[in-house]
């Protein structure tokens, strides 16, 4: 099967080339400079070039909270751009099988028990990232309406995810590998504390890379078992403070954490229900102390370096 994978520079684009069933498959990885995905004619030249069975849509403009709120618009535009011409472009080349990777901030804000995917589009969504959110879901909906035409055209919603290939830089880096950095330079510098944003008590999800290409290439495998969107997750959230508790044990950072209540937080609670996948048969492998340490082991030897 040859398999086109966008984003493979990615953090995720790079665990599924580097994941053991990737061996199995002929894949396509072209830069941004090979197929611009902003361009609708250059996707379909590429894909008239290059016979393709199933493409797996990992590219995107993503980015922590505060990149979000400073550029709504363009993470709608480049967002949706690129995904409704690739999937458009998929579609009218005949490439009839397509796994699209969501987001769970398309969920609606303020759930406190378990998102499942029957709550996608049930109410307002979380407003720190609704450029992205609203881009995620456009193309996802875009993905489902071809699948009612007989298409395999599937969506994966991850939980946050984190792990090697991750961005670790102040101005780009979601919440682990930021922390990650800025715990590793406080403890060279031998810092007193370091600051939390919000109160530490907003919950999230998060999942090691490495898991969620594995949950990947399983829907793979079972593209046509799997329902338009599912959720792939853990089935576990902790608190900010227990994430910060954890990297510092993981560092070795030893001062102390100051809250800066000014800050936003974003959504209160973000727990994914997983049934479906794992009732399909998967199940992740990393825990979250694993998880950490593989990552900080990365960043020291890899990023440091």
């Amino acid at each position: 099967m040859n398999i086109l994978i966008t984003g493979s520079t990615g953090m995720v684009g790079k665990n599924l080339i580097n994941h053991n069933n990737a061996k199995e498959y002929s894949i396509s990885g072209p830069s941004s400079k090979e197929i611009n995905l902003l361009d609708k004619s250059k996707i379909l030249d590429w894909l008239a070039k290059n016979p393709t069975d199933l493409i797996i849509h990992c590219a995107g403009l993503v980015g922590g909270i505060q990149a979000n709120i400073n550029n709504q618009s363009g993470f709608l535009f480049n967002n949706l751009q690129m995904g409704i011409n690739l999937i458009d472009a998929a579609y009218k080349s005949g490439i009839r099988n397509f796994i699209n990777l969501g987001s769970s901030c398309i969920y609606p804000k303020n759930i406190s028990n378990e998102i499942d995917e029957s709550m996608l589009l049930s109410g307002k969504l979380e407003e720190t990232n609704e450029g992205y959110a609203i881009a995620k879901i456009s193309v996802a909906k875009y993905c489902q309406f071809l699948s009612e035409k007989g298409f395999n055209y599937k969506t994966i919603i991850p939980c946050n995810i984190y792990g090697k290939y991750d961005d670790f830089s102040e101005t780009g880096s979601h919440m682990i590998p930021g922390v990650i950095a800025r715990m590793h330079k406080a403890k060279i510098n031998n810092d007193n504390y370091i600051e939390i944003w919000g109160d530490g008590k907003a919950r999230r999800e998060f999942m090691y890379a490495e898991d969620l290409a594995d949950a990947i290439w399983f829907c793979v495998k079972n593209i046509k078992q799997i329902p338009k969107f599912i959720n792939v997750g853990i089935g576990e959230d902790f608190s900010i403070k227990d994430y910060y508790q954890t990297i510092s044990e993981i560092v070795g950072f030893k001062g102390e954490f100051k809250f800066n209540r000014t800050k936003p937080v974003g959504m209160k609670r973000k727990l994914i229900c997983s049934k479906i996948i794992n009732q399909l048969g998967w199940m992740p492998k990393f825990s979250l102390n694993k998880g950490i340490s593989y990552t900080y082991n990365y960043y020291t030897k890899e990023i440091q370096n």
